[in-house]
């Protein structure tokens, strides 16, 4: 099993996807986004036809009637009538004033800048989850190979323990001691690759491809400084620019509006009418032989209609004290909204710059390890240090890699978050952090 995932991480090192080609790959799988595209959509849909409000109806229609009368009582043989009328007329419709109709406008736009927001939203939250998915396998591959180099150097360790042992240099405790360290070694390894398979099966299920190999950061890595420095900078960028912040002010505008168009009840509405009929008529009866006509003849009419509410059996006090209610949840919501962000600003801010001082000191305690390493090997080569000193030091310069790369991806990830909670995470965001992987 070892064999196989070396030899499929060797053979698809050539063909290892970039971060910013998998964000594209998962804007056309992804389900959430997708949806989040079509309610777009369909409230642009919706939007078009509450506009349709504003504009008039005109309507065409065209009849024939044949009406045929018969009178028996009379003493004639030719007794009753045969018409035929044909008609063509056009209609119109033409709201003049209806308040509630100009909300329920307001409110469809509102609608529409509302979805675009959550489009945005959701777009920044689909590169969050694919940078958390890329940067977890990362981890998971920089975790298996820590470990593979750790149980390289304790097997080594182990040989020439054996060595040792078997020339009568070393107690059996030296040689029971590595191979422990040897078997947990092994386990380890078990547990990173099944962890590296979860990691790398999540981030195909995310961006719709198969066998997906991300591409590991550059060695030497460094990475970027947060820009700008001062948190209240970040903090009033979040003010302007959040959008979870924004998505609440239109709602609260759209409870606001819902208000007002209810409180429209009690207004009038004027509209305007207007028709044109043109009609033909075939007259004949048989009451007297002969006696026929035809006929041509036209019908306008032109009105205007006022409609004023009364009393409506107080529903519509009932409906402005619902949306007044609905009005101040929005404002609360608003309130709360702003502080959340504020606060999650300020937490991001603090935890990306002490992610950039963490990695900057275990940069600085690889190297010590390295060289408590070699110095620990040099000096049991010696006689001055014991077999479990060196096991040791191989053990904790294995846990300060796993811990300098995890840090690593966590800052990365943390800075994404603190611009996707401001509102400024942007494709460029995703292009640079591309340039600091391997090409």
């Amino acid at each position: 099993m070892l064999a196989a995932l070396v030899g499929l991480a060797a053979a698809s090192t050539a063909h290892a996807q970039s971060l910013s080609e998998l964000l594209e790959a998962a804007r056309n799988y992804d389900a959430t986004f997708l949806s989040s595209k079509a309610q777009t959509d369909v409230a642009r849909a919706r939007a078009e036809q509450t506009g349709s409000l504003r504009l008039p109806n005109i309507g065409a229609s065209a009849s024939v009637t044949r009406n045929n009368t018969d009178f028996p009582y009379l003493p004639s043989g030719s007794n009753g009538s045969l018409s035929t009328t044909r008609q063509v007329a056009l209609t119109l419709q033409q709201s003049l004033f209806n308040r509630a109709n100009d909300f329920s406008i307001d409110q469809a736009e509102s609608a529409v800048s509302l979805s675009e927001v959550s489009l945005l939203n959701a777009e920044q939250d689909l590169a969050v989850r694919v940078a958390q998915a890329y940067f977890d396998a990362l981890a998971a591959q920089d975790t298996l190979t820590t470990i593979q180099a750790s149980k390289k150097a304790v097997a080594e360790q182990l040989a020439a323990t054996r060595r040792s042992f078997e020339v009568g240099l070393v107690p059996i405790i030296d040689e029971r001691e590595a191979q422990a360290r040897f078997d947990l070694a092994v386990a380890q390894e078990l547990a990173a690759e099944s962890d590296l398979r979860s990691k790398l099966d999540a981030l195909d299920g995310l961006v719709g491809r198969r066998n997906v190999t991300p591409k590991s950061l550059r060695a030497p890595v460094a990475l970027p400084m947060l820009q700008p420095v001062s948190v209240d900078e970040w903090i009033t960028a979040a003010e302007r620019n959040s959008l979870r912040i924004r998505q609440a002010q239109l709602e609260l505008d759209t409870a606001r509006a819902e208000t007002a168009k209810a409180e429209a009840g009690h207004l009038p509405t004027v509209s305007l009418s207007a028709s044109y009929a043109r009609l033909q008529q075939d007259y004949a009866t048989r009451t007297i032989p002969g006696q026929a006509y035809d006929g041509f003849g036209s019908n306008g009419s032109i009105g205007i209609t006022v409609n004023v509410p009364l009393f409506a059996g107080f529903a519509i006090q009932g409906r402005v004290k619902e949306t007044l209610a609905l009005e101040e949840r929005a404002r609360l919501n608003l309130a709360d909204v702003r502080r959340t962000v504020v606060q999650g600003t300020r937490t991001a801010f603090d935890l990306v710059l002490s992610g950039l001082t963490r990695v900057k000191s275990l940069e600085t305690a690889e190297t010590s390890s390295k060289t408590a390493l070699e110095a620990t090997q040099k000096g049991y080569q010696v006689g001055m240090r014991v077999n479990l000193d060196v096991l040791n030091a191989q053990a904790q310069l294995s846990q300060t890699q796993r811990d300098l790369a995890k840090a690593r991806y966590d800052t990365l990830m943390i800075s994404l978050k603190l611009r996707q909670l401001t509102g400024q995470l942007v494709q460029g965001d995703i292009d640079a952090i591309t340039q600091l992987l391997a090409p």
